[in-house]
């Protein structure tokens, strides 16, 4: 495929910035970091262009801090300036990452979302008799610098955005030439984009057509067990370490369709969708901590039904009217 070329000059257009900026105060507008740069607004987003047009960016100030939702994860958030240069940046970029996907990957794609990847692999479990699911060994700590940047060059032309993806990867390692921070835009896109190379060799060279990709979860479907199991699993692993550097964790799980695949916090049969246990927990556990911030006064009604709804909509997507009804009725909600 032709590379793309008259990019950098996009990405430090001051409109191009200024459209980033409203990309990443949406839902922030009342942090102090989003109201501080607004305070200042045209004299910041001529910052971050003079930054991007003598190829000197301010970049690598993160903060750090974990999650334990629903694992423990530890979570690398850029200062806000550097948030919006990853808007501006992706703004531009991104319809060339997603040139190069195939259909069944999955995250930081527009229409591609959880729920498609789920309702895909849905539709496989009705068609095949065996599932293979797979995920990688600390993924985001094992990205190889020269490996995604080397991919980068087949789908970019232009010396400056090559430099640009450069320095943003250089600002963050967790070991020489290794790693990509959890919570950041541009590592979201570059972690996605880092697996197409293994998605078309599965499509094409292996001529798997039972495939979805999640990120770094992963499904095989076939009628065929050893050959899943022995031929298929022995042939991705190699893959995945000669030309991605990278490790499928241990606990792999291989089953029939019929017994329910875990995917994405649900568990997904041929003819339904239901919760995963965790996922229940979980739900139960927020639903009890918004009850109690609402009946303790520090959250209004209206704080409460902002975040109930997110919460609600994940579970509206399985097949769980029962068990959203026994908690929801309490506060009116229709389910």
């Amino acid at each position: 495929m032709k590379s793309a070329g008259d990019l950098y000059r996009q990405i430090a257009d001051r409109d191009n910035i200024r459209l980033a900026f409203l990309k990443a105060a949406r839902g922030k507008q009342a942090r102090r970091d989003v109201i501080d740069f607004r305070s200042n607004f045209e004299e910041n987003i001529e910052k971050l262009h003079a930054q991007l047009e003598e190829r000197n960016l301010d970049i690598g100030h993160y903060r750090y801090f974990q999650v334990f939702d629903p694992k423990k994860r530890l979570i690398c958030a850029a200062s806000f300036p550097e948030r919006v240069l990853h808007h501006a940046i992706m703004n531009v970029c991104e319809p060339v990452l997603e040139s190069s996907a195939i259909d069944d990957s999955f995250a930081c794609r527009k229409g591609k979302g959880g729920q498609k990847a789920i309702f895909r692999a849905k539709e496989f479990a009705g068609r095949y008799d065996w599932f293979l699911k797979l995920d990688i060994r600390k993924y985001f700590d094992s990205i190889d610098h020269a490996i995604l940047l080397a991919a980068l060059v087949r789908r970019f032309r232009e010396k400056n955005v090559l430099l640009l993806f450069e320095k943003i990867m250089a600002s963050y390692q967790v070991e020489k030439g290794k790693g990509l921070p959890i919570g950041n835009l541009i590592s979201q896109h570059l972690a996605n984009f880092y697996l197409s190379a293994f998605d078309h060799w599965i499509k094409e060279e292996r001529k798997i057509r039972g495939y979805v990709r999640y990120m770094d979860d992963f499904l095989i479907f076939g009628d065929d067990r050893d050959k899943l199991m022995h031929v298929e699993l022995t042939a991705i692993k190699d893959f995945l370490q000669t030309r991605l550097s990278l490790a499928v964790k241990p606990d792999i799980q291989m089953n029939r369709c019929a017994g329910g695949i875990p995917f994405l916090g649900f568990r997904v049969y041929p003819q339904k969708i239901l919760l995963a246990p965790r996922s229940k927990r979980r739900f139960v556990n927020k639903f009890k901590i918004y009850e109690s911030k609402n009946v303790s006064g520090e959250w209004t009604a209206a704080e409460l039904v902002s975040h109930m709804e997110p919460l609600l909509e994940f579970v509206r997507f399985a097949d769980s009217v029962g068990f959203r009804g026994k908690f929801i009725s309490r506060f009116g909600v229709l389910s």
